[in-house]
């Protein structure tokens, strides 16, 4: 990262976080992406297309530049889960030309006002719905790595990739026999500490 300008900084740390969610799709099947890895249904295919529609909102229709993306607010109100999931008939491919379209309109929208500028969040309480562009900016990029772990942890669990990027560049190592060995140390430390053994 270079420079010190602050949309810049931010934008970057957004674009990190964006890259490390779509990622996490790639090698995997049809099933792997959809398939529902915790009690609540969270699944990489759904994650992507939620982070999707949080862009086209708080990047569009906060700052006035609506889209004609198919969800919408109205359709969150009928279904709260219409974004969480891939339905059937849409593609990897549709979800993740969905998400580059949010990008792309996302990024307009960030190149083209001030941190300062003010926008209007209509599903936020009154009393908060006014913000700037450095909150929407901060709020996305928190809750796209926010995302981006639980990415992390359910590709972990489907096959056993972890790390920032796919060549893993930021974990220890890649050598199975030493997680194993690190995982066993920590099992034991837990059995120890709760006094199980």
């Amino acid at each position: 990262m270079t420079g010190s300008d602050p949309k810049s900084v931010l934008h970057t740390y957004l674009r990190s976080a964006r890259e490390a969610m779509v990622w996490k799709l790639d090698g995997l099947s049809e099933y792997d992406v959809r398939r529902p890895m915790t009690p609540t249904g969270t699944n990489l295919l759904g994650l992507i297309k939620h982070l999707g529609a949080v862009e086209f909102g708080y990047f569009g229709d906060t700052f006035g530049r609506p889209n004609d993306e198919p969800i919408t607010q109205q359709d969150l109100v009928a279904d709260p889960t219409a974004d969480m999931w891939a339905t059937a008939a849409e593609s990897r491919a549709d979800i993740l030309a969905f998400y580059h379209r949010a990008q792309a309109h996302s990024d307009a929208t960030i190149d083209s006002l001030e941190l300062t500028s003010e926008g209007t969040v209509p599903w936020w309480p009154a009393d908060r719905r006014t913000v700037s562009l450095h909150r929407i900016l901060v709020h996305v990029t928190a809750e796209t790595n926010r995302h981006a772990g639980h990415a992390d942890i359910i590709r972990e669990l489907l096959d056993g990739a972890a790390g920032l990027r796919p060549a893993g560049d930021n974990m220890p190592t890649d050598d199975p026999h030493w997680w194993q060995t690190y995982r066993n140390k920590l099992e034991d430390t837990a059995k120890r500490a709760a006094g199980l053994e």
